[in-house]
């Protein structure tokens, strides 16, 4: 977990304050859950004694009704089920009308009367498209470490939208409204990459969820989360009721990544771009072996000998844009750097993954780019970007005038910015 970033050196775009959009998934000791759960372990986590009104602050019957009706949603951000099978979209989209010259946006009637008949709405996307859950969404991925994306699931009563299958990520289930009987298997294929779908296990797949005894076998209610691994099978059936929630996925980094970028960097071996033989057989085993004697060990070199900083460059551009950090409002964010005085108040742009190099000049390496900055600035430049709100006057070792240049820039890179504090 990304609890504590390394002081001047790197940081996950917040302070350390006990992980609380994790704690919302995970009811239990924290420490506990990364070291015999995560990746390993379904867990049941009941609604805390304490009613808090479950997840209602981040999502809620009345918001599916709203981005259904008034938000002119379009697919891919709408998906509907049933038993399994997904509905074509033209079912539920239509023309947008006057003055828009769309397609394919959802249309409200024929989802009411879908859902009436017994089918399952997902709504995909939400960390982009409902403002609590881009803001859970950012923390989130800052606390664990690996992208987040967040779907709704809003079922009808004693309906099932989905058969059992397993994702190719980890899955918080935040259960909203209703209740929901959850069964869970243990899997047919262990940590499955994105390429390997459950459909290409479907009959072991079937044959564990109907022979198998579960690992979870619970209704949740809200305030209710439960945690799967990717891999692990499962299925859900809403009960007496409507019922809502949330699919958390962590698309989680693998040692697979670091394998396949190690191999990438390999393209930086003269010898290995080198062309095959004209006429070169790919069918023919015995021509294969005889380029692999050449290849294995050009790549063996070239794995053995990559430096874990030049591995860095490559994950950080990969990864650290699977999410965005806090939407920026374009107009007043503007405004704000136009208004730019001694004795503004900025602050880290909330979610922005970043990595501080000191040096001369100083490297601030960004998710898609690398900001270079005067030497002197590297002790105002770690301070700008601790995740506190900071004045413009009170940054170390510059003048005011230099503070100003400096923080502009950072604002003008969409860096830090403006704070109400």
């Amino acid at each position: 977990m990304n609890t504590q970033p390394e002081t001047g050196q790197r940081s996950d775009g917040q302070p350390s304050d006990g992980c609380p959009a994790l704690r919302r998934c995970v009811t239990g000791d924290l420490e506990e859950f990364a070291a015999n759960y995560w990746g390993t372990q379904a867990l049941l986590s009941p609604a805390p004694d304490v009613p808090a009104g479950g997840f209602a602050d981040l999502f809620s019957l009345g918001a599916a009704d709203e981005l259904l009706s008034r938000r002119g949603l379009r697919t891919p951000f709408l998906r509907i089920a049933k038993d399994g099978s997904v509905v074509g979209d033209s079912q539920f989209t239509g023309a947008a009308g006057v003055g828009a010259e769309i397609g394919d946006q959802v249309r409200d009637d024929k989802v009411s009367a879908l859902f009436a008949s017994g089918h399952t709405v997902v709504l995909q996307a939400l960390h982009r498209t409902w403002p609590p859950l881009v803001d859970f969404a950012t923390q989130l991925s800052v606390e664990a470490g690996h992208p987040v994306q967040i779907n709704a699931y809003i079922t009808p009563p004693q309906s099932q939208g989905f058969a059992a299958h397993y994702d190719v990520h980890d899955v918080f289930v935040l259960q909203v409204a209703g209740e929901k009987h959850w069964t869970v298997h243990a899997p047919v294929h262990v940590d499955p990459l994105r390429n390997q779908p459950w459909t290409d296990h479907s009959a072991a797949v079937a044959a564990a969820a109907r022979d198998q005894e579960p690992v979870v076998d619970a209704v949740l209610r809200p305030g209710d989360a439960l945690y799967v691994p990717r891999g692990f099978l499962h299925s859900a059936k809403a009960l007496g009721g409507v019922s809502a929630h949330l699919t958390v996925g962590l698309h989680t980094l693998t040692r697979y990544l670091l394998a396949q970028e190690l191999a990438a960097l390999a393209a930086n071996e003269a010898e290995l771009r080198t062309a095959l033989p004209l006429g070169f057989d790919s069918g023919d085993p015995e021509q294969v072996a005889q380029q692999l004697e050449k290849v294995v060990p050009l790549l063996t070199e070239q794995i053995r000998t990559a430096s874990a900083d030049e591995l860095a460059t490559r994950l950080r551009r990969r990864t650290w844009s699977g999410n965005r950090p806090a939407p920026l409002g374009p107009l007043a964010h503007a405004a704000a750097i136009t208004s730019l005085a001694v004795g503004t108040a900025v602050r880290l742009r909330a979610g922005l993954r970043f990595r501080l190099v000191p040096g001369d000049p100083v490297l601030l390496q960004l998710p898609d780019r690398t900001i270079s900055l005067p030497a002197a600035t590297s002790d105002a430049v770690a301070r700008a970007c601790s995740g506190e709100v900071v004045r413009v006057g009170e940054l170390p070792g510059l003048d005011e005038a230099d503070q100003l240049v400096l923080v502009r820039r950072l604002m003008t890179e969409a860096v830090v910015v403006a704070s109400s504090q």
